[in-house]
This record gives C-alpha cells, structure tokens and sequence, in this order.
C-alpha cells in the first residue's frame, strides 16, 4: 500500500508539471509559431480578396471572417466556405486558390454562378469532409486529385456538365457516406474501384452517359441504403451481389439497356421500399423470391421481355403501392393472392399476354385508384364487386375478349375520370352510368344494343358508342330507338310536369326567404342551403353549408393543405364520399376590396370554363361571416411541390414535364382564343399549376385574371407573381 501510494503521488507530480507546462505553451506560443501562424491567416484573407467572389462587398479590408459564408477557428483560419451567388457576374471556379485553406473542413458552392472546370488543386484540401458544388455550370472531367480527401464523407458535384469517365482514384475516399454525381454527362463504365467505399449509404449516378456493366464489386457496399443508376447505357446482367446489399431500401435501374434475367438473390433485400427495373431488356421469369420483400411499396417493371406468369408469392407484398408490370409478354392469369394488397392504388398488367378472368376479389382492393389489363387476352364478365372501389378513377378493360352485360355496380364509381370498355365482346344494353362531365369514356367496338342512356348522348362524341351491334339514340346519323315512342312522349311528359313543380315550389321558397331577410337582418346561419349567396353545382343540390363546416370541423387548421395568394386551401371529405378543396379567405381580408375583386373574379371566370386543364370550380360561398370556393381535389398538389421532392420529382420525367407544358399551353389557347370573351390568366408560376393523382395537369388561382373585351378600350396593370411576370412596357427593371 505504501508503495501504492509513493507512485500514485509521483503520477500526480508529474501530470501537473506536464499540465503546466502545456498551458504555458498555449498562454506563451513561441515567437516562430505565431508569426506562422499569423502569415497563414494572412494568405488565406489575401487568397479570398483575390478571388473576387465577394464583389458585392463595399469593403473587402474588413476582417475576412466576418464575411457571409465564412467561419474561422480561434485561431483565424478558415473552416468553412459556403458560397451562394444567385445573381450578378459568373465567376470561376479556378479563381479561387485552394492551397491557401489547409485547415478548411468544409465547402459549399451549390446553386451558384461559378462555373469551369474542377482544379487539380482541391486536392489539397486535404482536411475536407464536406464538399458540395451542386447545380452549378461546372465543365470538364472531373480531377484525378479527388482521391487525396480522404476524410472526404460528402461529395455531391450534381446538377452540372461535367463530362468524361469517373476516375478511379475516388475509391480511395474510403470514409465516403454520401456520392451524388447526378445529371451530368459523364461516360465511361462505372470503376471498381467504387466497391472500396463499404461506408457508401447513398450513391446517385443517374440521368449520365455512364455505359458498361454494373461491375459485381458494387456488392461489397453493405451500408448503402440508396442505389440509382437509372437513365444511362447500361448494358449487361444484373450482377447477383446486389443480394448482398441488405440494407438497401432504393434500388433504381430504369431507362438503361440492361439484359439477362433478375437474379433470384434480389429476393435477399428485405429492407427494399422501392425497386424500379423498366425499360430495359430483361428476359426470362419474375423469380418467386421477390415474394419476399415485404417492405416493398414501389415495384415498377414497365417495358422489359419479362415472360412467364405473375408469381403467386407477391400475394405476401402487403405494403405495395404502386404494381406496374405492363408492356411485357407475360401470360398466365391474374393470381387470386391479389386480393391480399389492400394497400394498393396503381395497378397496371396491360399490353401482356394474360389470360384467365377479372377475379371478384379485385372488389377487396377498396384503396385502388387505377386498374389497367388493357391489351391482354381476358375473358369472363366484368365482375359487379368492381362496384365496391369507391376511389377508382381510372378503370381500362379495352382490347380484351370479355363478354357478358356491363354491370349496373359501376355507377358507384363516383371517381370515375377514365372509362375504356372498348374493343370486347360486351353484350346487351348500356346501364345508367354516374358519369360526369369531366369523364373519359369509350364503349365501342362491342356488341351493345338498345337506347343509349340520355344523359351519355349529349355528353359524348358519338364515335365512344361507335362499332356496336344496335344501338340508337338521339344522335345525329343515329338511328332513332323504334317501339319506345309512346314510352318516350309519357316520360317528357313525367319530367316536364316534375320540373315545372319544382320551379314553382323554388319560387315560392325563394319569395318566402327574400321576406323574412327583409323582416329580419340575421347573419347566415348553419341550416340555409343553396341560397344565392351559397351556390352549388354538379353535385345535384345534395351539398350544404352545414357538410362543409362539418367536414372540416369549422376549418380547423388539421384540415388546412396550403395557404394560397389570397387564403387558405383545406382538403375535406363530403358525406358523398368525393373529396374536394376549399380556399378560404381570411377574416381579415373579407373587409379588403382587393381580395373580394380577386374572389369575384374567381367565380367569374371559372363558372364560364370548361376545360380539361383548368382546374373545376364545384361552387361557392360569398358572405360576410365565410367566403370560400369549392374546387376538384388534385391530389398530387401543385407543380412547385412535386419538383421540391426529390422522389417525386424523379417520377416526373421528361416525358412527363413536356406534357405538362402542352396542359398548359392548350389551356391559355382556350383562354385566349376559344373563350369569348378573351381571358387573361396574369399569373402562371408553377404554385399555380396542379397536378392529379395520374400528373395530369391543371391551371389554377384565376384571382388576378380579367377578360378582355375585344370592342373596348382595355389596358393591363401589372399583375401576378414576381419573378413569372411577363417582361412589358412598364415592368420595373431590378437590378
């Protein structure tokens, strides 16, 4: 014990003369180091002065660490830059000398002017952890340097021009968590090098001119948790170490030249959420073991040679969403485990080989938005329990061999927008079908007979009924429905004697309240329906004041999905079971002349459109206490939304952005020259360009439009969202 404790004492000595003498080092540097240290900090102020891309400074003599997006240590020396010049001069990235910032730990230039190419010399950042040049004008190849940041954890360089292969030196980055080389236009193969970087999670690769094969060493990165090298020239198999990626929740291959079959070791993902393998060339069978990723929510297979039937374990994928197995030369019929996705909303098996029946338990599916088997070789009937899919709003059954009566369920598809019952053998007459003036429909090519429903003659272009055995209608070049005459006559007779009681009935009611409004100034209360302050359309009468403000609960803020130019969006649920949006006005601005123009204007212009691409206007509600409009709910939001997701900015492609230009220009063409008079929209940004559940595109916010009256004097103010005004006349210039 005495010696333990004549050392214990000794330790302790010592430690407090070590502990000293480290703070007298710290307290007192020595001359050397300071003047060191004080040149460093120096040549990394005079380094950034030179740079220029602080130009907008009035005084660049100021302490350089005391700029925006400069951070310093104690010491004076710069550790982070982060550089975001949204406007004024292009600058170059090679202007700035790198060498002088030994100590930088971290640097962003994303969205900004810099432009050129990569210099060798960042890689002598040789502490850097943190590098981002995202969206910016970047050109040339990328610099054999990289590899020497080899504490390098982020490396995101997407959104450029940078062009040549990816070098291999960047496998040495073996600290490396996140790699995004995105929307480039580098080529070459992949290297194998990049299986070195096992603390990879996320590696980004797409929209490039990358060709060769996926190199198997990609297996080797068992952290990574994103994998997406879709639109490239890819060729080749599917390596079967992708099995080994078991952490892997996103696997994008799509629009690339890929072969082979999917290798039966995908089944081994069992994190993957979304696996996306179309337009391809993949052959041979869906392996059964895909039945396995239970987690998996996205499964898209579009436009491959897949082959064989639609295996029956994907009846254990619960979780899907989204099943597209279309335009390929599958056969087989439709599994009966189908009835086990009660998750699902998209399902689409068109342009295959299938055969078999529609089964009755699709009716199960009560989440299904859209079901698609166009182009294949069903039979059978067209079972009733489709009736039961409350939500479906796009249902193709066309180019099948189905027969059989059309069932009267489906006019319980009060969704419906797209209707293709075209070329089967569908027999007998055409039932009442709920259909409404926005919906797609086509029954030709069948073997239908008898009157056409009245309420689809005038609705539809009469090609949709053409090709059939007999029916007839009132239709022009039609022939007229023999033997129905007197039938005819008694029931014009019936609806003219029901209409004229129902005026008089609504003149009466309309009389009796414009008395007692005169008798008595009270505020609209809850139980007045349908007056002329509250007007409703295309939902027959059956909407009240009182189901709005119990569907949404008196517009509590849980219900409330955006706030617009001019009030607030809630979404509510109708005791019909449709779903629509309400824009509110604030309370505040119902006492402002500017806001109740712009809600005029609204009613006004929307109640005359009937587009396709402009959003539908259901009614509205104009009164002191509440002002709201009633619009068709677009479930996918507005346009501004869909490209601020990453996820869901990938879904819409290029294909898909370029229909959304065409939405809106034949929607301005309707404006400006089908609509009489002439209507000006004023403020088209993409926060006021909605977009359905199947990205179908809708023009919306016409609170700032006017019409233009060709025969007077009409001049345009400015008007609409800065930044998307149309340059003019008298458009202040910003500089």
């Amino acid at each position: 014990m005495e010696w333990y404790s004549i050392n214990t004492c000794r330790v302790l000595v010592v430690s407090v003369v070590l502990l000293s003498y480290n703070m007298l080092l710290i307290s007192s540097p020595p001359a050397a180091a300071a003047a060191t240290t004080d040149a460093q900090v120096e040549a990394e102020a005079e380094a950034l002065r030179n740079s220029t891309w602080w130009w907008y400074m009035e005084n660049t003599t100021s302490h350089h660490c005391t700029w925006d997006g400069i951070t310093c240590n104690r010491e004076g020396h710069v550790i982070q830059i982060y550089f975001s010049g949204h406007y004024g001069p292009m600058i170059e990235l090679s202007q700035m000398k790198f060498s002088s910032f030994p100590s930088l730990l971290r640097l962003n230039l994303s969205h900004s002017l810099i432009y050129g190419r990569i210099p060798d010399e960042i890689g002598t950042l040789t502490k850097l952890t943190y590098l981002r040049i995202s969206d910016c004008r970047l050109d040339g190849e990328l610099p054999v340097s990289l590899g020497n940041l080899t504490l390098l954890e982020e490396l995101d360089l997407s959104g450029n021009s940078l062009s040549g292969v990816i070098p291999s030196s960047l496998g040495y980055l073996k600290n490396l968590i996140h790699l995004d080389l995105r929307y480039n236009s580098l080529s070459g193969a992949i290297s194998s090098s990049l299986g070195n970087l096992t603390n990879l999670e996320c590696l980004y690769l797409h929209f490039n001119r990358i060709n060769g094969s996926i190199p198997s060493e990609i297996g080797n990165l068992k952290n990574l948790v994103r994998l997406s090298l879709s639109y490239n020239s890819l060729f080749g198999v599917i390596p079967s170490s992708l099995g080994n990626l078991t952490n892997l929740e996103c696997l994008y291959l799509n629009f690339n030249r890929i072969n082979g079959s999917i290798p039966s070791e995908i089944g081994n993902l069992k994190n993957l959420v979304r696996l996306s393998l179309s337009h391809n060339s993949l052959v041979g069978v869906i392996p059964s073991s895909l039945g396995h990723l239970t987690n998996l929510t996205y499964f898209h297979l579009i436009n491959n040679q897949i082959q064989g039937p639609i295996p029956l374990s994907f009846g254990h994928l619960t979780n899907l969403v989204h099943l597209y197995l279309c335009y390929n030369q599958m056969n087989g019929s439709i599994p009966p485990g189908i009835r086990n996705l009660k998750n699902l909303i998209h399902l689409r098996l068109d342009h295959n080989n299938l055969t078999g029946v529609i089964p009755s338990s699709l009716g199960d599916l009560i989440n299904l938005t859209e079901f698609n088997i166009c182009g294949n070789q069903i039979r059978g009937c067209i079972p009733f329990e489709i009736g039961n899919l409350k939500n479906m709003a796009s249902l193709d059954l066309s180019n099948n061999l189905i027969n059989g009566k059309i069932p009267s369920q489906l006019q319980n598809l009060k969704s419906i927008e797209n209707l293709n019952l075209s070329r089967n053998k569908l027999s007998g007459r055409i039932p009442t079908l709920s259909m409404y003036r926005w919906t797609s429909i086509d029954l030709s090519y069948n073997d239908l007979e008898g009157h056409i429903p009245f309420e689809l003659q005038f609705e539809y272009h009469p090609k949709v009924f053409s090709h059939n055995k007999g029916l007839c209608g009132e239709i022009k070049g039609w022939p007229h429905c023999k033997r129905r005459h007197k039938t005819i006559v008694i029931t014009v007779i019936a609806i003219s004697t029901i209409l004229f009681l129902s005026f008089a009935v609504f003149g009466f009611l309309l009389l009796l309240q414009k008395t007692r409004q005169n008798q008595t100034k009270t505020p609209l209360k809850k139980n007045e329906k349908n007056g002329d302050i509250f007007s409703i359309w295309n939902y027959d009468g059956k909407i009240a004041y009182e189901d709005i403000i119990e569907a949404t609960e008196d517009f509590d803020i849980k219900y409330c999905i955006g706030t617009g130019g001019y009030g607030s969006v809630y979404k509510a649920q109708l005791p019909t079971g449709n779903v629509v949006a309400l824009k509110k006005l604030h309370g505040w601005e119902r006492d402002e002349a500017t806001y109740l123009k712009s809600f005029q204007n609204e009613v006004q212009i929307l109640s005359k459109i009937q587009h396709r691409n402009i959003v539908k206007l259901h009614g509205y509600c104009l009164h002191k206490r509440c002002m709201f409009l009633i619009y068709k709910y677009m479930e996918r939001g507005s346009l501004y939304c869909v490209l601020s997701n990453e996820v869901e900015a990938l879904e819409l492609d290029w294909i898909k952005r370029v229909n959304v230009v065409k939405s809106i220009v034949h929607a301005l063409c309707y404006m400006h020259h089908d609509s009489t008079p002439p209507i000006i929209h004023r403020d088209i940004s993409s926060n006021n360009i909605l977009l359905d559940f199947k990205l179908d595109t809708f023009l919306s916010d016409f609170g700032t439009a006017r019409l233009l009256h060709p025969d007077s004097s009409n001049q345009t103010l400015l008007a609409g969202t800065y930044g998307y005004i149309a340059p003019g006349k008298y458009m202040p210039i910003f500089l």
